[in-house]
């Protein structure tokens, strides 16, 4: 299904999360020209997190808040959404404390990809189908 433009730019922007998710992961391969130690992994984590996913979150918030009332499973899957995002957030500022540090790489990679999918599989197609053009063309950010 093609993403309406409103929702474009934030499908855009899980293309980079889902890599970091990815290389967050115990099995992920070699990704060129990203970190392959398990301590630039967290780095680089942290620094994605503050410069790209803060924001993504509050912008993906601003929207769940504008279009929740239109259907009850939206509705649902908001609370859901902005519970995902707290946990992340956590797991994300955890990073610079844990002792276990490829355990918790390896739990926020799947925690990271699994919300993602989400979104881009279950509440995207919802939106787009509960959600009227003008009410997805009025969505301010």
């Amino acid at each position: 299904m093609k993403r309406h433009e409103t929702l474009a730019p934030l499908s855009r922007e899980h293309h980079g999360a889902l890599i970091l998710a990815r290389l967050l992961q115990k099995d992920a391969p070699a990704y060129k020209g990203l970190p392959q130690d398990t301590e630039t992994k967290a780095v680089y984590a942290m620094n994605f997190f503050k410069t790209n996913l803060q924001q993504h979150f509050d912008k993906e918030e601003i929207l769940l808040h504008q279009v929740k009332k239109y259907n009850s499973a939206i509705e649902i899957l908001t609370g859901e959404i902005i519970l995902e995002h707290l946990q992340l957030t956590t797991l994300f500022d955890a990073l610079q404390h844990t002792k276990e540090l490829p355990a918790a790489l390896d739990k926020l990679g799947r925690l990271l990809e699994d919300h993602i999918r989400k979104e881009e599989r279950i509440l995207f197609p919802l939106i787009q189908e509960h959600c009227a053009e003008n009410i997805l063309n009025a969505i301010e950010w």
